[in-house]
């Protein structure tokens, strides 16, 4: 009852911090009176900024939800444009830290137990403090060297605040513009909610980490921290310690003796592993989450943020990126209309030609310019002309495969990255779209619908007792429905039906 004023005052004072750090750029081009209005009200030490790098700013004042939205709004150039898109992927998830003394008692409270009955020793400075958690070092009784993460205190009502009015806006704005409804607002917040639910549960962190460290099991190229189970709660998170060098750290990682190609190499190997053979992908591989470690082995950290992508997905999007990379457009168009992602009442001699507009001149570059995530960046940006829906399980995979060609490009700039994954690609593609796979789930899809006739014929019995037993009572508002929906099913059907019922009534 009081949601619409409390949200309205809420949103009052989001748009005065918006107004300050000059974030409401997208009225600037209402006319010179706004503009000039506008950057009065601009701090002076961000008129000079960028749009993307204002709203950053924004948003990180804002605190921990809009931090995440911010994130969250990185991977969608169709909404905010490619160039605010990229600000926001350097949006920093750092607050200053909360107190020792508030970290010690939530472990205490948390485990059940005096600190000093956890840990040896306790490291009261943390060494990462971001908008959900922060990080401590500790050494447990049997001197095993540890990272004790700790969510931030309060932050779950914060969020639940901050949620329920995106979840507002996006209702009212369907409502006010519905010519948007194909962005999926709605489910789009929802999706973000998820996301930010589970990472604030450190279980299913420590979960996800555990699933990967299973799947890469005996692979020396990448090694995930084990999970100190007995140590770790909703809200307290122990994993091993690790000791690397950031990716990103060029000069070290040479001085170290590795090659910036293997690295590059492993990187684009275990990427691809993650996504298509497993289809559990880290959405959050950004140089501070990734090490190498003093084998050359790579070393993921922080698995708040990861992706799934079903079998089939991974299929159209194989065939898909073959499509683009052997230039057969029509093929790339025509994989979206079969998976449904483009209505069939678009046309897809002019959804190919779309497609030839954005790869040429993305794939007409040198190898090493290439870039991938940016072409299905730019695929997301057509979108509205063939009313194509968002699809929220490949937004997080472009956005992670944006970040993984940014780390390629700095470690080997005259490597295109996807190119030392080819032969692992195109593996793939054999096993899953070449023949034998074809003949493979034929014969599946065969025995699962053999398997299926006994529950068939058993439920066609059952309807044929009730039938003669006095028959199956529908409710005006089901005959109405019912009536709506007879051009969804083909005209034969209903015989088909009626022979199937009264040979089992002959059978009796």
């Amino acid at each position: 009852m009081f949601d619409a004023p409390a949200n309205l005052l809420r949103l009052f004072g989001i748009t005065r911090v918006f107004l300050r750090h000059g974030a409401l750029f997208a009225l600037e081009g209402r006319g010179p009176g706004w503009s000039a209005w506008l950057r009065r009200w601009t701090r002076a030490d961000h008129r000079d900024l960028r749009p993307g790098q204002r709203l950053a700013a924004a948003l990180q004042a804002l605190g921990p939800t809009f931090i995440k939205l911010g994130q969250a709004l990185s991977t969608r150039p169709d909404l905010v444009g490619e160039e605010v898109a990229a600000d926001l992927s350097d949006l920093q998830d750092n607050l200053p830290p909360f107190p020792a003394e508030q970290a010690r008692a939530i472990i205490e409270a948390e485990l059940d137990q005096p600190i000093s009955e956890i840990f040896a020793h306790f490291d009261d400075q943390p060494v990462a403090a971001a908008s959900i958690a922060q990080v401590h070092f500790a050494t447990t009784a049997d001197g095993q060297e540890v990272a004790v993460k700790i969510l931030r205190p309060g932050v779950e009502a914060i969020f639940e605040r901050d949620i329920a009015l995106f979840a507002w806006l996006a209702r009212l704005a369907e409502t006010l513009l519905p010519q948007i409804r194909r962005l999926r607002g709605p489910e789009v917040i929802r999706t973000f909610e998820e996301s930010v639910t589970q990472e604030m549960d450190l279980r299913f962190e420590a979960a996800a980490a555990a699933e990967m460290a299973e799947n890469f099991a005996g692979d020396d190229e990448l090694r995930i921290p084990a999970i100190d189970w007995q140590r770790t709660s909703k809200r307290v998170m122990t994993l091993e310690r690790i000791a690397g060098i950031s990716i990103d750290e060029v000069d070290g990682l040479s001085a170290a003796g590795h090659s910036p190609l293997e690295v590059v190499r492993k990187a684009a190997a275990a990427f691809f592993n993650m996504v298509f053979r497993d289809g559990f992908f880290h959405a959050d591989l950004h140089p501070g989450n990734l090490f190498v470690g003093k084998e050359g082995e790579l070393i993921a950290v922080d698995f708040g943020i990861t992706g799934r992508v079903d079998q089939q997905t991974r299929l159209i999007l194989a065939e898909m990126l073959l499509g683009f990379l052997n230039g057969n457009y029509r093929r790339v168009a025509e994989v979206h209309f079969e998976a449904g992602w483009v209505p069939a009442d678009k046309s897809v001699d002019m959804f190919t030609q779309a497609c030839r507009s954005i790869a040429e001149p993305i794939l007409g570059r040198p190898s090493n310019q290439i870039s991938v995530a940016r072409l299905l960046g730019q695929l997301f940006e057509v979108t509205e002309t063939f009313a194509m829906e968002t699809q929220p399980q490949l937004l997080l995979l472009q956005k992670s495969m944006l970040v993984a060609e940014g780390i390629g490009r700095r470690l080997a700039p005259d490597v295109n990255m996807w190119e030392l994954a080819r032969p692992l690609i195109e593996n793939w593609m054999v096993a899953h779209l070449g023949p034998a796979a074809k003949v493979k789930d034929s014969v599946a899809s065969f025995i699962s619908t053999i398997e299926s006739l006994p529950r068939l014929v058993a439920n066609a019995e059952r309807t044929v007792e009730v039938l003669r037993h006095g028959g199956i009572k529908l409710d005006r508002e089901s005959v109405r429905d019912m009536g709506r929906r007879r051009g969804i099913f083909p005209a034969w059907l209903p015989w088909v039906l009626v022979i199937v019922l009264l040979y089992l009534l002959w059978r009796r």
